[in-house]
């Protein structure tokens, strides 16, 4: 079982919504994920674009990552430009550290309408580079070169 830790600032939105995917991609892995400064409550809106797609991440409340410190991961994801920055040092085992970064919906300026498609723009965003990864990553496939620019669809 491959162990997974996704890391944001606030474990708020971006990250909740990897982990929510990752796990639903598959139920074999432990995804977990964590903030570096974690907010109060996971985002409204984050849950409601998930539930959109059929994930459920309604029971999902923000941790610290100082609870995950020492342990061991196959994989420790940051989605976010701040806990990239700052993140710990792990004393347990990091297989591999990876940085995959999106925009923070909770940033965006605009009507309720507006932020919703803002919300689902990252949303999709995050389930297609989450499914890249593991598929290449987890599942060791390699992905068909793009035919316009010959890099990895």
């Amino acid at each position: 079982m491959k162990r997974i830790l996704v890391l944001c600032t606030g474990n708020r939105c971006r990250s909740q919504m990897a982990h929510g995917i990752l796990q639903s991609l598959d139920p074999q892995l432990a995804v977990h994920s964590a903030g570096i400064r974690p907010a109060s409550e996971v985002h409204p809106l984050g849950v409601k674009v998930m539930e959109e797609i059929g994930i459920d991440i309604s029971s999902h409340y923000p941790k610290s990552v100082d609870q995950y410190i020492g342990e061991s991961w196959d994989y420790v994801i940051t989605v976010c430009g701040g806990a990239n920055e700052s993140c710990p040092v792990f004393s347990g085992k990091v297989g591999k550290r990876l940085h995959i970064g999106f925009d923070d919906p909770d940033a965006f300026q605009g009507t309720d309408e507006e932020l919703l498609a803002e919300f689902r723009r990252v949303r999709d965003e995050i389930r297609r580079e989450m499914q890249k990864f593991y598929l290449v990553e987890v599942k060791g496939l390699r992905l068909p070169k793009c035919s316009c620019c010959g890099g990895k669809s």
